[in-house]
Protein backbone atom coordinates (compact mmCIF):
# COMPACT_ATOMS: atom_id res chain seq x y z
CA UNK A 1 0.00 0.00 0.00
CA UNK A 2 2.77 2.40 0.92
CA UNK A 3 4.60 1.61 -2.31
CA UNK A 4 1.58 2.47 -4.46
CA UNK A 5 1.15 5.84 -2.71
CA UNK A 6 4.80 6.65 -3.41
CA UNK A 7 4.29 5.71 -7.06
CA UNK A 8 1.22 7.95 -7.36
CA UNK A 9 2.99 10.91 -5.73
CA UNK A 10 6.06 10.39 -7.91
CA UNK A 11 3.89 10.14 -11.03
CA UNK A 12 2.03 13.34 -10.16
CA UNK A 13 5.29 15.17 -9.46
CA UNK A 14 6.79 13.93 -12.73
CA UNK A 15 3.65 14.83 -14.65
CA UNK A 16 3.59 18.37 -13.25
CA UNK A 17 7.29 18.78 -13.99
CA UNK A 18 6.88 17.61 -17.58
CA UNK A 19 3.76 19.74 -18.09
CA UNK A 20 5.37 22.96 -16.93
CA UNK A 21 8.59 22.11 -18.73
CA UNK A 22 6.67 21.68 -21.99
CA UNK A 23 4.91 25.00 -21.41
CA UNK A 24 8.26 26.75 -21.09
CA UNK A 25 9.59 25.11 -24.25
CA UNK A 26 6.41 25.89 -26.15
CA UNK A 27 6.59 29.53 -25.09
CA UNK A 28 10.19 29.78 -26.26
CA UNK A 29 9.58 28.04 -29.59
CA UNK A 30 5.99 28.85 -30.34
CA UNK A 31 6.21 28.53 -34.12
CA UNK A 32 7.73 25.00 -34.15
CA UNK A 33 10.26 26.11 -36.79
CA UNK A 34 7.64 26.51 -39.51
CA UNK A 35 8.40 30.22 -39.92
CA UNK A 36 12.04 29.37 -40.54
CA UNK A 37 11.08 26.69 -43.06
CA UNK A 38 8.75 28.97 -44.99
CA UNK A 39 11.25 31.83 -45.00
CA UNK A 40 14.11 29.62 -46.26
CA UNK A 41 11.92 28.09 -48.94
CA UNK A 42 10.35 31.46 -49.85
CA UNK A 43 6.87 29.94 -49.82
CA UNK A 44 5.23 33.33 -49.36
CA UNK A 45 7.29 34.89 -52.13
CA UNK A 46 6.61 32.01 -54.50
CA UNK A 47 2.88 32.60 -54.22
CA UNK A 48 3.08 36.40 -54.24
CA UNK A 49 2.74 38.47 -57.39
CA UNK A 50 4.36 41.59 -55.95
CA UNK A 51 7.66 39.92 -54.95
CA UNK A 52 9.15 39.67 -58.44
CA UNK A 53 12.23 41.47 -59.72
CA UNK A 54 11.97 44.83 -61.46
CA UNK A 55 13.76 43.86 -64.67
CA UNK A 56 11.68 42.26 -67.37
CA UNK A 57 13.89 39.19 -67.92
CA UNK A 58 13.98 38.03 -64.33
CA UNK A 59 10.31 37.25 -63.85
CA UNK A 60 10.40 33.65 -65.05
CA UNK A 61 13.74 32.74 -63.49
CA UNK A 62 12.91 34.26 -60.10
CA UNK A 63 9.45 32.75 -59.96
CA UNK A 64 10.78 29.34 -60.97
CA UNK A 65 13.52 29.51 -58.35
CA UNK A 66 11.03 30.50 -55.66
CA UNK A 67 8.66 27.67 -56.57
CA UNK A 68 11.49 25.11 -56.65
CA UNK A 69 12.70 26.35 -53.24
CA UNK A 70 9.21 26.01 -51.80
CA UNK A 71 8.82 22.50 -53.23
CA UNK A 72 12.21 21.45 -51.84
CA UNK A 73 11.26 22.78 -48.40
CA UNK A 74 8.07 20.73 -48.54
CA UNK A 75 10.02 17.64 -49.64
CA UNK A 76 12.37 18.14 -46.71
CA UNK A 77 9.40 18.14 -44.34
CA UNK A 78 8.04 14.96 -45.99
CA UNK A 79 11.46 13.31 -45.62
CA UNK A 80 11.56 14.22 -41.93
CA UNK A 81 8.06 12.85 -41.34
CA UNK A 82 8.92 9.58 -43.11
CA UNK A 83 12.10 9.09 -41.10
CA UNK A 84 10.28 9.82 -37.82
CA UNK A 85 7.48 7.40 -38.79
CA UNK A 86 10.01 4.70 -39.66
CA UNK A 87 11.83 5.31 -36.39
CA UNK A 88 8.61 4.92 -34.43
CA UNK A 89 7.85 1.71 -36.34
CA UNK A 90 11.29 0.40 -35.50
CA UNK A 91 11.04 1.34 -31.82
CA UNK A 92 7.62 -0.24 -31.41
CA UNK A 93 8.52 -3.44 -33.28
CA UNK A 94 9.14 -5.32 -29.99
CA UNK A 95 10.93 -8.19 -31.67
CA UNK A 96 8.80 -8.36 -34.81
CA UNK A 97 11.34 -8.76 -37.60
CA UNK A 98 8.83 -7.91 -40.33
CA UNK A 99 8.13 -4.52 -38.79
CA UNK A 100 11.85 -3.81 -38.36
CA UNK A 101 12.46 -4.72 -42.01
CA UNK A 102 9.57 -2.47 -43.05
CA UNK A 103 11.06 0.42 -41.07
CA UNK A 104 14.53 -0.15 -42.57
CA UNK A 105 13.10 -0.24 -46.09
CA UNK A 106 11.13 2.95 -45.43
CA UNK A 107 14.23 4.78 -44.19
CA UNK A 108 16.30 3.59 -47.16
CA UNK A 109 13.55 4.56 -49.61
CA UNK A 110 13.21 8.02 -48.05
CA UNK A 111 16.96 8.61 -48.24
CA UNK A 112 17.13 7.42 -51.86
CA UNK A 113 14.20 9.68 -52.74
CA UNK A 114 15.87 12.65 -51.07
CA UNK A 115 19.12 11.97 -52.95
CA UNK A 116 17.25 11.79 -56.26
CA UNK A 117 15.42 15.05 -55.58
CA UNK A 118 18.61 16.86 -54.53
CA UNK A 119 20.50 15.52 -57.56
CA UNK A 120 17.70 16.71 -59.85
CA UNK A 121 17.84 20.13 -58.20
CA UNK A 122 21.63 20.28 -58.57
CA UNK A 123 21.42 19.38 -62.26
CA UNK A 124 18.65 21.92 -62.84
CA UNK A 125 20.57 24.64 -61.00
CA UNK A 126 23.73 23.87 -62.96
CA UNK A 127 21.96 23.97 -66.32
CA UNK A 128 20.08 27.12 -65.33
CA UNK A 129 23.29 28.85 -64.28
CA UNK A 130 24.99 27.84 -67.50
CA UNK A 131 22.09 29.12 -69.60
CA UNK A 132 21.86 32.37 -67.67
CA UNK A 133 25.64 32.83 -67.78
CA UNK A 134 25.85 32.30 -71.55
CA UNK A 135 22.98 34.69 -72.29
CA UNK A 136 24.61 37.58 -70.42
CA UNK A 137 26.90 39.17 -73.00
CA UNK A 138 28.21 42.69 -72.95
CA UNK A 139 29.67 42.45 -69.48
CA UNK A 140 33.34 43.38 -69.71
CA UNK A 141 34.17 42.74 -66.05
CA UNK A 142 34.54 39.17 -64.83
CA UNK A 143 32.18 38.06 -62.12
CA UNK A 144 33.65 37.17 -58.77
CA UNK A 145 32.21 34.49 -56.53
CA UNK A 146 32.79 34.79 -52.81
CA UNK A 147 31.99 32.09 -50.34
Amino acid sequence: MKSSIKKVIFSLFLGILVFFGMQAVQAAYNNYGLDDTTSIGNVGAALSVSDVGNSAGTFLSQRTGQIIGAILSFIGVIFLVLVIYAGILWMTASGNDQQVDKAKKLIIAAIIGLIIVLAAYAITAFIGNQLMGSSQTGSSTPTQVTL
